[in-house]
């Protein structure tokens, strides 16, 4: 019997409660693998870096975006299945947002998109659910405008920044947005939004007291560089282990132990 899948009005009714569980995919075997483990899969643009190795997300394309969201919704029975919106694609007008948010769910048959920004797209936020395209929002930390913030800071220590990451918030929630991911913002301010929003937050770099978590999953396996940043636990070695066993295969097949008779047809 085919799990049910979960529904936007879901992750909205979770507000408050059993925190939401969710992490980025890229690709059908590891949509596969977390399907019936979480509640929401998130095809990011994180993809551009540590899938395509891109310095950063503004060089992917719509068209990327698509290709594996396809891939992951091939996989995904259980999860709510958001797929990115990339730099460029909403950001011009509602109207352009609306065509590009409508050619995704299209052709990969995702439940809901995701953009960055706040105040400013809130009106595109209020237009594209009107017509029926389910909004998780994104403020705090947004890597594609991370060079006008100065890189990758951590937002909120000054009281001019945490005000408007919370204007931000509550601009996004209160244009329909069905949940907000807050990123790379202190504990304290993390946690206050969270109680004063009515969409439930999913933290990446927050707070605990978020209604919900997100990682990208390359890092928490160990998939990605050295580099791991403060806010993940590395639940595995992914990286380590692969790497060993790709040691162990060229050893056997430069000496000649591989492939063995039970390997081959006679």
């Amino acid at each position: 019997m085919a799990p049910k899948r979960m529904t936007v009005p879901g992750i909205r009714a979770r507000k408050g409660k059993t925190p939401l569980v969710c992490l980025t995919a890229y690709d059908y075997p590891t949509a596969q693998e977390i399907d019936d483990l979480v509640d929401l899969i998130l095809v990011g643009d994180s993809l551009g870096m540590v899938v395509h190795g891109l310095p950063n997300t503004q060089g992917v394309t719509l068209e990327m975006m698509i290709l594996h969201g396809q891939a992951v919704m091939r996989a995904a029975n259980h999860a709510l299945v958001v797929v990115d919106m990339p730099f460029g694609t909403v950001e011009e007008s509602p109207e352009t947002a609306f065509r590009n948010a409508a050619r995704v769910m299209r052709e990969t048959g995702c439940s809901a998109i995701k953009l960055e920004g706040g105040t400013e797209m809130a009106p595109t936020v209020k237009f594209l659910t009107e017509r029926g395209i389910p909004v998780l929002g994104h403020v705090g930390l947004m890597p594609q405008k991370a060079a006008m913030l100065g890189g990758f800071r951590t937002q909120g220590r000054k009281s001019e920044i945490a005000e408007k990451v919370t204007r931000d918030a509550e601009a996004i929630s209160e244009a329909g947005a069905f949940a907000v991911v807050i990123e790379g913002t202190i504990e304290p301010l993390a946690r206050e939004i969270t109680g004063r929003i009515a969409a439930p937050t999913i933290g990446i770099g927050a707070s605990a007291g978020c209604d919900g978590q997100i990682l990208v999953i390359n890092d928490m396996l160990g998939r990605a560089s050295e580099y791991v940043p403060t806010f993940v636990r590395r639940y595995a070695e992914h990286g380590e282990g692969a790497r060993a066993a790709v040691a162990a295969y060229a050893e056997d097949v430069r000496e000649r132990r591989f492939p063995g008779p039970e390997h081959v047809f006679e």
